[in-house]
């Protein structure tokens, strides 16, 4: 027995293949803008949205179909079989229930990662749809760490690979991330910001406002990123490494070279605060990437290095 009507090809608006490219846009798009800024975080979300559906399209079209109110017709377009109805428009479910059903399909879509595409996806639908502003303030290391563990869990269960998605650089980036919000052990850092906080706080005022001073001068002489301190509030500096190629930009007479950095430690000299790791970073608030911008003369910075300064200078005075 054949049917009477063979299903032709899957639409886009439910094509795996086609959520997939439309959400590599957005991830391209997201990682042109600046880190920390609410266009990050709003292209982030717009990729997500279309990977989540990308990801149960994959597994069939016809579940991101829209079949509320007794409505087969999307059910029936999804199949791919032709619209009947005059001025057919594709709907398909909602983004919540997106989330639902692939919690209950993928057992690696955990509660954990359910939530946060519910708060993430939640966050964008109140910036398109209202006057609030979601994502302002919201810190790279409350939700940049997820949101490459959920893309990587989603591509998995598509049998694509992190690479695939995003180029070296970010994928590298991710990782550092990924692993750093899994070390368990992060958490003995906030004992430890904790304790350096007690004996703080049993200094006298005169006492803590030298320290204060202290510290702000040393932060001045060293090269690094001025951060306060968890401990104690004082100018502390946090050190990191480069995550990025220079972004170099020519204003008058001068060179601005700017790099993207990974935290790895941050010292504080007032309380003698010390934390090594991302892991540890993070876990107090310390863990966003940061930018480190220098400047140069441009006829420094492009002038031919000296051939001869591998030679001893010249000495011709008389004997």
């Amino acid at each position: 027995m054949k049917p009477v009507t063979p299903p032709k090809e899957t639409p886009d608006a439910w094509k795996p293949e086609a959520l997939f490219i439309k959400a590599l846009r957005y991830s391209e798009k997201m990682h042109e803008e600046e880190p920390n800024s609410w266009e990050q975080l709003l292209w982030s979300s717009l990729s997500l949205e279309l990977l989540l559906r990308a990801a149960l399209s994959n597994v069939s079209p016809a579940l991101i179909a829209d079949t509320s109110n007794k409505e087969w017709s999307h059910l029936y377009v999804a199949l791919g079989f032709d619209p009947r109805d005059e001025k057919y428009s594709p709907r398909t479910i909602a983004t919540n229930e997106v989330i639902s059903r692939l919690s209950k399909i993928f057992p690696e879509f955990n509660r954990e990662i359910e939530s946060f595409c519910i708060i993430h996806t939640g966050r964008r639908n109140t910036e398109l749809h209202s006057g609030e502003n979601p994502f302002e303030g919201v810190a790279e290391s409350s939700w940049l760490p997820h949101y490459y563990k959920t893309v990587e869990i989603l591509l998995s269960t598509m049998g694509i690979r992190m690479n695939e998605f995003f180029d070296e650089e970010v994928v590298n980036v991710a990782n550092k991330l990924m692993e750093a919000a899994a070390d368990e052990r992060a958490q003995a850092a906030k004992a430890v910001v904790a304790a350096h906080k007690k004996v703080w706080e049993s200094k006298s005022p005169e006492e803590q406002e030298t320290a204060r001073k202290s510290a702000k001068v040393w932060a001045m002489k060293n090269d690094a990123h001025r951060k306060p301190c968890p401990a104690c509030g004082s100018t502390g500096l946090l050190f990191g490494e480069p995550v990025s190629a220079p972004q170099r930009t020519l204003e008058g007479s001068e060179i601005q070279e700017s790099h993207e950095n990974l935290p790895t430690n941050f010292e504080c000299v007032a309380c003698g605060l010390k934390i090594t790791g991302l892991s540890k970073l993070n876990a107090v608030g310390l863990g966003d990437r940061f930018k480190r911008t220098y400047t140069y003369d441009a006829a420094e910075f492009y002038a031919p290095e000296d051939a001869f300064h591998e030679y001893e200078d010249d000495n011709n005075e008389p004997f």
